[in-house]
């Protein structure tokens, strides 16, 4: 079994940033691209950022240059620092991993539970 733990979502205002994590646990043996993506009442999920194992990143452009995605492999742990959001940011944020399981190489993709973001104007 495979666990996911957001947190760091909540109500800020627009112009504020919020800090998101996602901890990854369970029976993972090498855990490969990480991302995060975002889905606003009345739309579907999109993409908002992902980063490779090796530190590669990749960002949506409605978010570039207002936030960073981060790793921290030691700890199975997944970032999106947001600055400077705005309204239109509010979203339910879930990160989505791609792991490989013990046993053999197969590749499975995982999702969280998903963190609310709120951004008042």
């Amino acid at each position: 079994q495979v666990q996911l733990v957001e947190s760091g979502g909540g109500l800020v205002q627009a112009g504020g940033s919020l800090r998101l994590s996602c901890v990854a646990s369970g029976s993972i043996f090498r855990l490969n691209a990480m991302g995060w993506y975002r889905q606003a009442p009345g739309k579907q999920r999109e993409f908002v950022a992902a980063i490779t194992s090796g530190g590669s990143t990749n960002y949506a452009d409605s978010v570039k240059g207002r936030f960073t995605i981060a790793r921290d492999n030691a700890k199975n742990t997944l970032f999106l620092q947001m600055n400077s959001l705005k309204p239109e940011d509010t979203a339910v944020y879930s990160c989505k991993i791609t792991f490989q399981g013990p046993g053999l190489p197969i590749q499975y993709d995982y999702w969280g539970q998903g963190t609310q973001v709120t951004v008042s104007s």
